[in-house]
């Protein structure tokens, strides 16, 4: 298990995940603060980014932390991707304060942890993870039809209803992974039975999965793609989605929002798409950050609601 006072990180974005072209790996500066602060709750800060020409390096978790908190970022949830980023994040979150943590296997790992036959230990592993106290969900996990061809669909499913039954046995919330699969989550979810928190992770529907999620009273959490110019039915989704159920997020490194696009994510970049969202729905940023803390700690609970533990 990666030591989480080490300042190495699990593991460093491929530059694959920029889409090909060559990036400006500088991060963006510190927005304007807000007045009112929120969460990020959906973060990867074991990922380094900005490594390379041009490039500012990797940021430290507490780097990261203190940028957010002087942004009016309160706290983040740190989301596990495998057995080690989730090991991980839970090591943070025992020792931070404005962490807590996330656990599970991403979508794209259940097939090849099953070629390999180690899906059932590996989802063992998320469980023990999932029983301690600053672990408050299970995620994130679901399907992915745009990486995974069919052959791999079957693990992919299974690993989904194996992480609903965790989230569900331990009362924590569930973070949805959907990437061109929106039917099939569906389905597995409506025939499963979903948690009573399920929270549709960098929600990338249009309305009417907007208007679904609503019917279902699943949480929708918006990142910077929802301030992309070809992202109209994003912003149509979110003046559908009521408002109890919209959160926000970075996805970070991922998906930097307008006008840095492209450039390295952070928590502390979260201002800039409060805002965006904020003009969307033609309400005030203060307004809608008060709405979306509120109903971020209803689904994850209370950030010092658990002591953590002090590094010696």
């Amino acid at each position: 298990m990666t030591d989480a006072g080490d300042a190495s990180h699990v593991r460093a974005r491929g530059e694959g995940a920029s889409g090909g072209s060559k990036r400006d790996l500088s991060y963006p500066p510190l927005p304007q603060a807000l007045v009112v602060p929120v969460y990020d709750n959906h973060t990867h800060m074991e990922i380094a980014d900005g490594v390379g020409e041009g490039g500012d390096g990797p940021l430290d978790y507490r780097e990261h932390l203190d940028r957010a908190s002087s942004v009016g970022v309160r706290g983040v949830v740190q989301v596990g991707t495998d057995l080690a980023t989730s090991e991980w994040s839970a090591q943070i979150a025992a020792r931070e304060p404005r962490v807590l943590a996330a656990v599970a296997l991403h979508p794209n790992e259940a097939p090849v942890l099953d070629e390999q036959g180690l899906l059932d230990e590996h989802l063992a592993g998320i469980e023990r993870l999932a029983a301690l106290p600053r672990v408050r969900a299970i995620g994130e996990t679901g399907l992915d039809f745009f990486r995974t061809g069919e052959d791999g669909r079957a693990a992919q499913v299974r690993s989904f209803e194996e992480h609903i039954r965790i989230a569900k046995e331990h009362d924590l919330a569930l973070t949805i992974h959907d990437r061109d699969a929106h039917d099939a989550v569906v389905e597995v979810l409506d025939r499963v039975g979903a948690p009573e928190k399920t929270v549709f992770h960098c929600f990338s529907g249009g309305p009417d999965l907007a208007r679904l999620c609503a019917e279902r009273g699943w949480y929708m959490s918006f990142a910077g793609t929802v301030t992309f110019k070809n992202a109209q039915s994003l912003r149509d989704a979110l003046e559908v989605a009521p408002r109890h159920l919209v959160m926000i997020e970075t996805d970070a490194p991922f998906l930097t929002p307008t006008p840095y696009r492209g450039r390295p994510n952070a928590p502390y970049l979260i201002p800039l798409t409060l805002r965006s969202m904020a003009e969307t729905l033609g309400t005030d940023p203060s307004m809608l950050a008060a709405q979306i803390a509120s109903t971020t700690e209803l689904v994850y609970g209370a950030w010092d609601a658990e002591p953590v533990t002090v590094d010696q």
